[in-house]
C-alpha cells in the first residue's frame, strides 16, 4: 500500500515500503514490483484541490437557534436560487447565508445531526433562524414538535462563486396591498427607497416591504433596530440574491 510521509498532500508522490520484491509480508516477481513503482509515481498521494471561496464567505460560520421546517404548502415551488423545492430532499432556509452554503445541523433535543444545502431565503418568522425541508427535519426527528433548538455549522459551498447579494431589512408582509404601500411610505422618511415585493404562499398573496441595501450584517441589524423602534414593526434582515 502507498504510505505518504508527513506533509505530502501537496501532491508529492507517495513512498511505497519495497524491500527485494517484498511488499507487506508477501513476495511478488520483480516485474510486478516494477509495475508497482510505475503507478504509484503516476497516481501519487494527491489530495483534490480545495474549493474556492468567493470574498467573505463564511466557512467555519455557527450559529444556534430555534429551527422550523416547511412541507406539503411549498413542495414545488420555486425557491430563491431558482429550483423547485422538494420536500425530500435534505435543503434548508437561510436569510442571509449564501445560497449553496452547506450545512450541519444539530439538534440540541435528540442529538442528530444532519447535513443540508441551503437554497431558500427564511423563515421570516420571529425567533427562528432556520427553515428546514420535511426530509430535513424528519432527520433530526423534529416532524412532530414542528420547531427544535439547533446548532448550525457552515462547512462547504456549492453553487456559484459570485458576490454576495445586498442585505435588505423586511418590515411588513401585509395581504392588502394599500397597508403595504403606507408602511413603505412611513419607511422613506427614514431610509430612502425601498420595494414592495409580492410574494405568492400558500395561504395566498402577501406584499412585502424591503427596506435599503447594506453591505454588511451590522449595518442591516442597526437599521432592523431602528425601523423597529421607529415605526413599531417586526423586522427581518435578509440577502437579496437577484
Amino acid at each position: 500500500m502507498p504510505i505518504c510521509p508527513p506533509g505530502s498532500s501537496d501532491g508529492r508522490v507517495c513512498l511505497l515500503t519495497i524491500s527485494r520484491g517484498v511488499l507487506s509480508g508477501f513476495r511478488f516477481s520483480p516485474a510486478f514490483v516494477s509495475a508497482l513503482v510505475v503507478t504509484a509515481t503516476v497516481i501519487g498521494c494527491s489530495s483534490p484541490p480545495k474549493p474556492t471561496y468567493f470574498p467573505g464567505y463564511p466557512i467555519g460560520y455557527v450559529e444556534g437557534g430555534v429551527a422550523s421546517w416547511y412541507g406539503p404548502g411549498f413542495h414545488g415551488n420555486r425557491t430563491a436560487n431558482g429550483e423547485r423545492y422538494d420536500m425530500h430532499k435534505l435543503t434548508a432556509a437561510h436569510r442571509t447565508l449564501p445560497l449553496g452554503s452547506i450545512a450541519t445541523i444539530r439538534s440540541a433535543t435528540t442529538g442528530r445531526e444532519v447535513t443540508v444545502r441551503i437554497n431558500d431565503r427564511g423563515p421570516f418568522a420571529k425567533g427562528r433562524v432556520l427553515d428546514l425541508s420535511m426530509a430535513g427535519a424528519q432527520a433530526l426527528g423534529m416532524i412532530g414538535s414542528g420547531t427544535d433548538r439547533i446548532e448550525l455549522r457552515v462547512i462547504g459551498f456549492q453553487g456559484r462563486t459570485a458576490d454576495m447579494g445586498f442585505l435588505r431589512v423586511q418590515i411588513g408582509s401585509f395581504v392588502e396591498q394599500q397597508n403595504a404601500l403606507n408602511l413603505l411610505e412611513r419607511a422613506r422618511r427614514l431610509y430612502p427607497g425601498g420595494r414592495i415585493q409580492p410574494v405568492d404562499l400558500p395561504e395566498g398573496r402577501r406584499y412585502r416591504v424591503h427596506v435599503g441595501e447594506f453591505k454588511t450584517e451590522h449595518q442591516a441589524e442597526s437599521a432592523a433596530r431602528r425601523l423597529e423602534a421607529d415605526l413599531a414593526t417586526q423586522s427581518f434582515v435578509f440577502r437579496d440574491d437577484n
